[in-house]
């Protein structure tokens, strides 16, 4: 899913970082790097499907030492060294890290997944990710708010679950985003959230402050979008061309 890292890049760098260094697996380099010459791409050892491999377990954590903030997840797919990657990652690195996609599921996969992080830690499910991240089969919005208010609580991270009316929370605090429309729920919209919060993160944003801003921003970019372009031919890279515009109403 090469595509994944890239919309998550490119909605980073319009978002505010100034340096933005995509680990991918080396047999998509050229695609990835295809996408976007503002960033820049350290190609790293893939397995035979074409994902990472054990060995770029010290590489990764050698990069992730060196950023402000490490996202984690978008097309990166799944396996069981890439189960054990990610553990490393949330365990090892300090800085902040923002966990989506199969980033998600495979803190779900690993035993004891969410303990035992280093450092702050904003994770960005959809209710499908979240229970299985919770291991809680909440049927309704109320019961996956309670639920994800007692994961944030018990594990000392940031739960930004999506949805209709995303909803934030450290345990603590918590917030309900009211941007965003039905045109949104397509492919890579969510990778685009990621970069942003990253982005937000790296300008000195607290990681719950950047959560909240964050789907504010992203939110606005689709509703500028759909308002242009239609609800219905909406697409994630969309959200990314609407970002400048959405982030002129926040400065």
């Amino acid at each position: 899913m090469a595509g994944a890292v890239a919309l998550a890049g490119m909605a980073c760098l319009r978002s505010g970082a100034g340096l933005v260094k995509l680990a991918i697996p080396d047999c998509v380099l050229e695609t990835v790097a295809g996408f976007e010459p503002s960033y820049m791409t350290t190609p790293l050892p893939c397995d035979e499907g074409g994902k990472f491999s054990a060995d770029a377990a010290p590489a990764l954590l050698e990069l992730g030492g060196s950023a402000t903030c490490v996202a984690c997840g978008p097309g990166i797919g799944r396996s069981a060294e890439l189960t054990y990657l990610v553990r490393e990652l949330y365990r090892q690195l300090p800085m902040p890290m923002v966990i989506d996609a199969d980033g998600l599921n495979a803190l779900a996969d690993a035993p004891a997944g969410l303990r035992d992080a280093a450092g702050p830690r904003v994770l960005t499910p959809h209710p499908g990710e979240f229970s299985r991240l919770s291991d809680i089969a909440a049927s309704s919005r109320r019961e996956q708010i309670d639920a994800a208010r007692k994961l944030a609580a018990e594990h000392g991270v940031i739960v930004l679950l999506k949805g209709h009316r995303t909803f934030i929370t450290d345990g603590n605090q918590e917030a309900i985003n009211a941007t965003g429309n039905p045109g949104m729920a397509t492919g890579g919209s969510g990778d685009v959230l990621t970069g942003i919060i990253t982005a937000l993160i790296c300008q000195e944003l607290s990681p719950f402050d950047a959560a909240i801003l964050g789907a504010h921003v992203h939110g606005l970019a689709g509703d500028l979008a759909a308002k242009e372009l239609g609800q219905v031919s909406l697409i994630a890279r969309d959200l990314i061309q609407f970002l400048p515009r959405a982030m002129k109403t926040v400065g």
